[in-house]
């Protein structure tokens, strides 16, 4: 039986298959994106790719919590596109 990585989301605390998570990464660079992949360089913190724990990853800033910074925007905005995507 093949090993499948499971990871934590950080809104609903829920583990889960990776493949399931949205990952967002701290590139090396100290730079912020959406890895869909989940494969780039960095540290990550994965959410539930469900529109209820993106929409409240949005709301309550979890990002912010997860890497102990301020998140830009941006990354938030990424987040509610693909939550858009979803419905």
């Amino acid at each position: 039986m093949k090993h499948i990585p499971q990871r934590t989301c950080i809104v609903c605390r829920e583990q889960r298959d990776k493949a399931e998570l949205l990952r967002v990464v701290r590139r090396p660079d100290g730079s912020y994106a959406v890895d869909r992949v989940g494969r780039e360089a960095g540290r990550g913190a994965y959410v539930c790719d469900n529109g209820k724990c993106l929409a409240d990853a949005v709301k309550k800033r979890a990002l912010n919590r997860a890497f102990k910074t301020q998140i830009p925007d941006e990354v938030y905005a990424e987040l509610l596109k693909a939550e858009q995507k979803l419905d």
